[in-house]
């Protein structure tokens, strides 16, 4: 026997010295499942659509929108008529969007979501307040607005609605 394997024989009869009468616990933790949180679970499924909704709208993309008159916009399945209702203010809002103090991105972002909230719970119509300010998001709303399929059409807002610095939105609401 080496002199290595006689150190090992000692540390492991010390070992068993010092362990002896030493029981073996019995296990006894109860593993507790995590609770499932369904707030929790709806609000990552909202944040999850209203960056799924961020998708259509780009900066690079410019739509065809006539310069002349108050901003409008309607696609090419809409009547006119519907967006002369718009200007009326026939359609009321149901859902307002006030992008006042908002950076780009969080107004992409709400923009998103409002329409995704707008789609979910069947809402025909809402108002976007951009503001007029340094005319940034006035420009950049009605861009956005004219990307996004579920858009049927927009207007000025009558003055009841914020007037120049708003916009009435008509959304299409797909039958389920």
């Amino acid at each position: 026997m080496s002199d290595k394997d006689s150190h090992l024989d000692d540390d492991f009869s010390l070992f068993k010295e010092a362990m002896q009468g030493v029981k073996k616990l019995q296990q006894d933790t109860i593993v507790q499942q995590p609770k499932r949180n369904t707030k929790q679970k709806e609000i990552l499924r909202n944040q999850r659509e209203s960056s799924d909704n961020e998708f259509y709208f780009s900066d690079e993309f410019v739509p065809h929108l006539s310069d002349d008159g108050p901003t409008r916009y309607a696609r090419s399945d809409v009547s006119n008529y519907e967006v002369k209702r718009l200007r009326r203010g026939v359609y009321v809002p149901d859902v307002f969007l006030d992008m006042h103090g908002m950076t780009q991105v969080e107004a992409k972002r709400e923009l998103g979501s409002m329409i995704a909230y707008c789609v979910k719970n069947n809402v025909h119509c809402a108002c976007v307040q951009h503001g007029i300010g340094k005319h940034i998001l006035k420009q950049q709303a009605p861009l956005w607005l004219a990307q996004h399929p579920d858009v049927m059409a927009f207007h000025q807002a009558p003055l009841e609605f914020g007037g120049n610095g708003a916009l009435l939105v008509l959304l299409s609401i797909p039958e389920k």
